[in-house]
């Protein structure tokens, strides 16, 4: 089991940015693919961005290309989510996501383990 918390998000208004941060309990982290998600009010989750275990390769939904940028950090069982040019579309709960690696599989999905999630709303 992997326990994942978010934290970050907040009230920001549009076109401004915010950093989200989910931190992992599970050792060694560096052996996990992880991702983002996010459900808007009365939508379905959506896909916003995902990092292979090794960093070699990133994903992003189309709706985020260019304005958010995911990284990790391995010493710190920590990945991040930095959303820019933030737009009120963007406000959601979002959710970090684990698996353990699997290159088999793509990184839009399935993952096993979620968090709780951090409300992002974004004021226009």
């Amino acid at each position: 089991q992997v326990q994942l918390v978010e934290s970050g998000g907040g009230l920001v208004q549009a076109g401004g940015s915010l950093r989200l941060s989910c931190a992992a309990s599970r050792r060694p982290f560096s052996s996990y693919d992880m991702g983002w998600f996010r459900q808007g009010p009365e939508k379905e989750r959506e896909f916003v961005a995902a990092i292979r275990w090794s960093g070699t390769s990133i994903a992003y939904g189309d709706s985020v290309k260019g304005r958010f940028s995911i990284s990790r950090d391995n010493a710190k069982n920590t990945v991040y989510l930095q959303m820019n040019s933030l737009k009120a579309e963007d406000t959601a709960v979002y959710y970090c996501a684990s698996r353990y690696e699997d290159n088999a599989r793509a990184l839009i999905g399935p993952y096993d383990f979620w968090g709780q999630g951090t409300q992002v709303t974004v004021s226009s």
